[in-house]
């Protein structure tokens, strides 16, 4: 049959004349840096071309993370704390830096390829933790480095693992900090980069598709991927602006509101007191702080619709929410019943108020707490340990192995014991009614044993460092999980300060193992990432 035409609309034609237009310059120069490469050392020269391409866009994230600089600066002058030199000298040092790295690199601009994505993502975490620690650093001359890196890497990652003591008496600015990266860190930098490189003349797609988790990868709100980053933002702030208004209308400071909403929202657990929530001691906090927390464990994608249509159908239709709630809940009334029963409580309410609270805070990887859980029956923190792994959805602030990938498993062990017992059945895989591709199911297969594999990895590092067994585990699950506290020497009444230098690094590189979603740093170890 012969090919048929297709006839392009005007604006489409021009459409794709403005694009040929645009790019036809670096077109031109990307074919004359490739023909230089071949004529001597094709492999090392070409990689090399293309790794300062990358260099090129991580200087303008630099600059673009130099706004962020604005909340404290003006935290600084208002509270007038001694900050204000700390963190203006930062934030002058991190855009002239990032301006510099894009003068330098200009010659090789050009359109990201996807293995270009999984590199800048990696500098991009890495890269502002850096930037963010130099305020602490110049505020506190006597705190390390180590610890100011781990506590930044703790923030942007949400992970909520502090090495700080006497977070009461910190400087306002400084606890702001630390909660604001929180917040930046949560829906992802690298989201809200491809929001605003577009403007620079960078693509943002193989960004966002480096740094989203696995199933949200191919999923579009809106036409443009830069629409979708900015709808996802909306969503994120007006959510953290109802937190805030509820946490002062529960009786929450208006600073300490501020805070806790960033911490919230983005499942990062910090908080402005050592005590953490367990300050207030307040049933009313707590209830609001529950509500938002299991609201940003769901699909933030999931969240926009149902402002869109006006409807809670859509949570019901969504099976992640469906599960998410279901254990969570179900979870917190047996896991009190059994606190209660084993006489940690007096009654079953004061039971249940204290372990619906922590357990959400655990299990959708906040790492808030309102009491030491680590005198619970051992098998109520370890549940909580284990729920921390699968429970929050993909699209969300939190980490771990998600609900989308806990599904997708469960549903493969259910077919293949089905085929077992008809091995001629054709059994599609199917999640909330839609059939899914093999390929989707090798890949969660593959990234569970990447999981566990890097769990076990970094465990065994901890424990060949001196750390017990129990306080290791748990504090590399907490890590990877982007959870916060573990048991033990890292538990809820403690915290990671404790640790060796080697011990805190192998906690950091967890956390950005978890948040990056495992693959994304793996893969830059592999030979076939840098063969061209």
């Amino acid at each position: 049959m012969p090919d048929v035409p297709i006839r392009q609309s005007k604006k489409t034609h021009n459409s794709l004349t403005r694009s040929k237009v645009r790019y036809a310059a670096t077109d031109r120069h990307s074919a004359k840096r490739h023909r230089a490469c071949h004529m001597a050392r094709p492999e090392r020269s070409c990689a090399r071309v293309s790794m300062l391409g990358v260099f090129n866009v991580f200087g303008s994230l630099l600059a673009l993370f130099s706004l962020f600089y604005v909340l404290p600066l003006v935290s600084a002058l208002w509270f007038r704390d001694g900050t204000f030199a700390s963190f203006a000298t930062a934030a002058l040092g991190t855009l002239t830096l990032g301006l510099l790295i894009r003068m330098f690199t200009r010659r090789y601009i050009r359109e990201l390829k996807a293995r270009d994505g999984y590199l800048l993502v990696v500098l991009a975490w890495t890269g502002m933790a850096l930037a963010a620690s130099i305020p602490l650093l110049l505020h506190d001359r006597e705190l390390s480095f180590t610890n100011a890196y781990f506590e930044v890497m703790s923030g942007l990652t949400t992970t909520g693992a502090t090495v700080f003591v006497g977070l009461d008496s910190l400087p306002p600015t400084i606890n702001l900090w630390r909660h604001a990266l929180n917040w930046f860190g949560g829906m992802g930098i690298i989201v809200l980069a491809v929001a605003v490189l577009p403007m620079l003349g960078v693509g943002g797609r193989q960004l966002y598709r480096a740094e989203t988790p696995g199933p949200m990868k191919d999923s579009k709100l809106t036409p443009r991927i830069t629409q979708t980053a900015k709808v996802l933002w909306l969503v994120y702030a007006g959510i953290t602006l109802a937190c805030v208004i509820s946490l002062v209308i529960a009786g929450m400071p208006l600073f300490d509101a501020i805070c806790h909403a960033f911490a919230t929202l983005s499942l990062g657990g910090f908080s402005t007191h050592d005590a953490s929530v367990g300050f207030f001691n307040s049933p009313a906090i707590e209830a609001v702080l529950i509500v938002f927390m299991i609201i940003s464990a769901l699909n933030f994608a999931t969240h926009f619709l149902a402002v869109r249509r006006l409807s809670f159908e859509v949570y019901s239709a969504d099976p992640e929410a469906r599960w998410v709630v279901g254990l969570v809940l179900t979870s917190c009334v047996l896991v009190a019943l059994h606190v209660w029963m084993q006489g940690t409580y007096d009654d079953y309410l004061t039971a249940l108020r204290h372990v619906t609270f922590n357990l959400v805070s655990i299990a959708t990887d906040c790492g808030f707490t309102s009491v030491d859980y680590n005198n619970w029956p051992v098998f109520a923190p370890f549940w909580m340990l284990l729920l921390s792994c699968v429970t929050v959805s993909s699209g969300s602030t939190g980490g771990g192995i998600k609900m989308f990938r806990s599904l997708i498993l469960m549903k493969q062990s259910q077919r293949e014991m089905l085929l077992l017992v008809h091995p001629t059945a054709v059994v599609p895989l199917r999640v909330g009614g839609h059939p899914l591709p093999d390929s989707i199911s090798q890949s969660v297969l593959a990234f569970i044993f990447l999981y566990f594999t890097t769990v076990a990895a970094l465990t065994f590092a901890l424990l060949i460092s001196g750390l017990d067994f129990v306080s290791a585990f748990s504090a590399i699950i907490a890590c990877i999980n982007n959870m916060g506290p573990g048991l033990n020497d890292v538990g809820p009444a403690g915290n990671y300060a404790g640790l060796t230098d080697f011990q805190k690094w192998v906690c950091a590189l967890a956390m950005l193992a978890g948040r990056i979603e495992i693959f994304t740093l793996l893969v830059l170890f592999t030979v076939q990432f840098w063969r061209k």
